[in-house]
């Protein structure tokens, strides 16, 4: 009999962390920079993401996140 593996709470986070990553991204942050924002629960994705939009260097974007 097969059985499914159901995913952990670990697989889901990073998942979600991936996410945040490529949409911080596709907004405008390097990747590094994207993946250390991601990695913060406490960064507002839309806020960041507002940031750039509304024309705020990545410089001064990351030294308001965080």
């Amino acid at each position: 009999m097969e059985t499914l593996e159901t995913p952990t709470w670990q697989d889901e986070h990073d998942r979600v962390e991936r996410w945040r990553q490529d949409e911080l991204e596709r907004a405008g942050f390097a990747p590094r920079d994207a993946a250390r924002l991601a990695a913060r629960t406490d960064v507002d994705l839309h806020g960041a993401v507002k940031l750039l939009e509304r024309g705020c260097p990545q410089d001064l974007a990351l030294k308001i996140l965080l």
